[in-house]
């Protein structure tokens, strides 16, 4: 067990892997809907943050929900009735469809695909930016030429390669939705995330760069889809003076006191980007000489908002490590490290990091889903018998990866103790 007592003391607050920055404009626009009673999914701070997101990232239509995953679920069924057209009442729009999604995320990219009555099929992940990979995702519709829907992620604020992947998916003529949720405020060849799909969605999540405590925007330059949106989230009423329903609704609509958190967070948007990027700056340099890279991204023709600042520990200097569905252990090499050791080493001193998203096709619940690589099927390869180096780049990262501190309010005297922490669980 790695033990820091004698050469750290812990810090007398827990340093956030990143937790909500608040500026004081928060409070008061959530006081404006008390005094004037605009408590419910309706006001004037629902009003100025549809503009704001929706001129900032530069879409036509911004329909603020209740949470990312809210606009998700929605640019699904969008998406569905856009490639299959309206389904029967009660049935998803997606009802026994296949949908690639990206493999290397959150759930929430993937489980609207099920709520609609989809099957997810998981495209492994690229090591330039840890995206999906343009050419696993052309091998995926070889595969399954039939499919008509694409969700990709952007991991931790660093688009992914859109020139290439639009180019598959539109030689394909498949719709994309766009999972945003972690990269607002990153752009791509001075395009904003958010704007390369059919559908799309920022987050407003507690931990995000822009928060609400929760809430969420689907984003999208298609009129007719932003109404039919702001239809559905509302229980999906008619226009008549009782409440006629015709179509299954949903209660997703932001509330105008969250409204409020996200209208007086969004002038910081720039400030929170250039924080998050000296942060991931003082790693890089702080980390210099280590076995080990920042995560990823294309410098030519990318600017993340570096959300959370992450590493990869290089394959030999990995010491062992085993994980179960819930638990993990590892032995201590010297001059070796792995990722459940520094973990352990930054919990001792009261810092929060994490592991790296797991794949989903790691997850239980979609372990017998499909799993496309840039060599074809991605189950089945550990076979001793079937030739090849059998890659799967998502559980590679997966396995040496962590997520490092990255909260705004960190100092940098705090950083540096964390940087060393991390140096000396290579002694």
């Amino acid at each position: 067990m790695f033990s820091t007592d004698k050469i750290y003391e812990k810090f007398d607050k827990r340093v956030w892997l990143s937790s909500p920055t608040m500026h004081g404009k928060e409070l008061e626009y959530m006081s404006q809907a008390y005094n004037t009673n605009w408590m419910s999914t309706v006001g004037k701070n629902i009003d100025e943050v549809e503009n704001q997101v929706s001129e900032y990232i530069g879409v036509k239509h911004a329909v603020a929900l209740s949470s990312g995953t809210a606009a998700l679920h929605m640019a699904m069924k969008l998406a569905g009735l856009k490639a299959y057209g309206m389904p029967k009442p009660g049935v998803g729009a997606l009802q026994g469809r296949k949908v690639f999604c990206s493999d290397m995320t959150f759930a929430a990219t993937v489980n609207p695909v099920a709520y609609e009555g989809g099957e997810p099929v998981f495209i492994d992940t690229e090591y330039d930016t840890w995206n999906m990979d343009p050419k696993a995702l052309d091998k995926a519709f070889e595969i399954y030429p039939e499919i008509k829907i694409v969700v990709m992620a952007h991991l931790y604020g660093t688009p992914g390669k859109m020139e290439e992947l639009i180019s598959v998916i539109k030689k394909h003529n498949a719709i994309l939705i766009e999972d945003a949720a972690e990269s607002m405020g990153a752009s791509y060849r001075g395009k904003e995330t958010g704007t390369f799909g059919d559908y799309n969605i920022i987050s407003f999540n507690g931990n995000k760069i822009i928060t609400g405590s929760s809430g969420g925007c689907l984003l999208t330059d298609d009129e007719e889809a932003a109404k039919k949106v702001r239809k559905w989230s509302t229980q999906a009423r008619e226009n008549a003076s009782w409440y006629q329903h015709e179509e299954l609704g949903y209660n997703y609509r932001m509330s105008n006191v969250i409204a409020g958190v996200v209208r007086g967070q969004l002038p910081f948007l720039d400030e929170h980007i250039a924080q998050k990027k000296a942060i991931y700056e003082r790693y890089k340099a702080g980390l210099k000489g280590l076995p080990v890279s920042m995560n990823p991204f294309d410098e030519n023709n990318s600017e993340p908002n570096f959300w959370l600042s992450c590493l990869l520990v290089d394959r030999d200097a990995m010491c062992k490590q085993v994980r179960s569905e819930n638990e993990t252990c590892y032995i201590k090499e010297n001059k070796k490290s792995c990722p459940t050791e520094m973990l352990e080493a930054l919990a001792s001193i009261n810092a929060e990091g994490r592991p790296i998203w797991k794949p989903m096709h790691m997850q239980p619940i979609y372990r017998m889903n499909p799993f496309i690589t840039d060599e074809g099927n991605g189950r089945a390869k550990t076979n001793a018998y079937i030739s090849g180096n059998a890659p799967d780049v998502s559980m590679d990262i997966f396995e040496r990866g962590l997520c490092l501190p990255s909260d705004n309010k960190m100092t940098l005297e705090e950083q540096d103790r964390i940087i060393e922490v991390i140096r000396r669980c290579f002694e």
